[in-house]
């Protein structure tokens, strides 16, 4: 299929039904390289990413599956000889969906070259890691990344970033509730910030209650959660039980200095309790669907000290979808948790 006659909008939609009636995705090769595979001491860590497009045919790729920018997400698998991944500290974003200037149209034989400093993202210790590149885990829209393997080795780094990560983690556990605001937001939307914190308050708060009831395989619970076990159920209220203590008993600080049209907000995970809210958000209704209080209960269960989920999946289709095919990650999903809390339309 030939795309060079399409516009985005229409490469995009071919792109999807073409994955959806063969079950193919398209395959976008991924080099990595780094100038300096051992890296000693606390120096930066810069990886070369180099995308090529070798299919055949043209594809749109979303920008934020690409490392263009500054809000990205977890771009990168980075695993340690332990087998665990190295810790996250870059941004969790919660986004609209995606406009045509969101893509960019990849042709065939093209390719796109990157450098990308890792500690500015991932806390990477001593020792070896085996680092990929998987483009983020939502919006695909029919494009996978196949990814080299890379090695590197760091040695004799000192421990101030991961004292950081610790230190951050645990800011604001003790702090007294309230609302705070940088980023310059003005006097009529810290009234409407407060009104977004006092509905995502409720909703987690009306979330934990529901789930402080005898479990069961509800509708409500099955279509944000998959499959009813008392163990998951158990998880879910925990994951409410901390959303709603951190908005009624810690300082959240809400910045408006994103101005993103195509982003409702993000945090940094290791960071709480920070809200950074953008273009989209203003847009929102208060409650509902996609709404104010419900991005904010999105972006409070990313704290690795609330909740720690991920973002597998946007949107009320692929978040219901994904409580079919995986319960344990919508279990670990931001947008589940807000649909749950929206619970729009109502489900018993």
């Amino acid at each position: 299929m030939n795309f060079n006659k399409y516009g985005i909008a229409a490469a995009v939609t071919l792109l999807a039904l073409g994955s959806a009636q063969a079950a193919q995705r398209a395959q976008l090769d991924v080099q990595l390289s780094f100038d300096n595979a051992i890296v000693q001491g606390d120096s930066d860590v810069p990886v070369n990413v180099v995308v090529t497009n070798n299919t055949g045919t043209v594809v749109p790729v979303l920008k934020w599956q690409l490392p263009t920018g500054k809000l990205q997400g977890q771009l990168f698998r980075v695993v340690g000889d332990d087998g665990q991944p190295a810790t996250y500290i870059g941004p969790m974003v919660k986004r609209a969906e995606p406009r045509e200037q969101d893509y960019i149209l990849l042709q065939p034989g093209a390719s796109l070259s990157y450098q990308v400093e890792l500690t500015s993202q991932y806390v990477l210790g001593n020792g070896h890691y085996t680092v990929e590149y998987v483009g983020g885990g939502v919006f695909r829209q029919g494009v996978d990344f196949r990814s080299t393997a890379t090695n590197l080795w760091t040695q004799g780094r000192s421990a101030s970033a991961e004292s950081l990560v610790a230190e951050e983690s645990l800011r604001g556990r003790t702090g007294t509730q309230g609302i705070s605001y940088t980023g310059g937001c003005s006097s009529s939307r810290q009234s409407t910030l407060a009104s977004a914190v006092s509905a995502a308050t409720t909703y987690s708060s009306n979330a934990y209650s529901y789930l402080s009831g005898s479990g069961s395989g509800t509708q409500r619970y099955v279509k944000w959660f998959g499959s009813y076990t008392s163990s998951r159920w158990a998880t879910a209220k925990s994951h409410y039980s901390a959303i709603k203590s951190a908005f009624t008993t810690q300082n959240v600080t809400l910045d408006c200095s994103c101005t993103d049209t195509g982003t409702y907000a993000y945090v940094y995970p290791t960071q709480p309790y920070k809200i950074y809210v953008c273009g989209a958000f203003w847009n929102a209704p208060m409650t509902g669907t996609d709404s104010k209080g419900g991005t904010l209960v999105h972006e409070m269960s990313h704290f690795n000290v609330v909740a720690s989920t991920d973002d597998w999946a946007y949107g009320q289709t692929a978040a219901a979808n994904l409580a079919k095919s995986n319960p344990t990650k919508a279990l670990d999903n931001a947008d589940n948790h807000e649909y749950f809390a929206e619970n729009n339309p109502a489900l018993p």
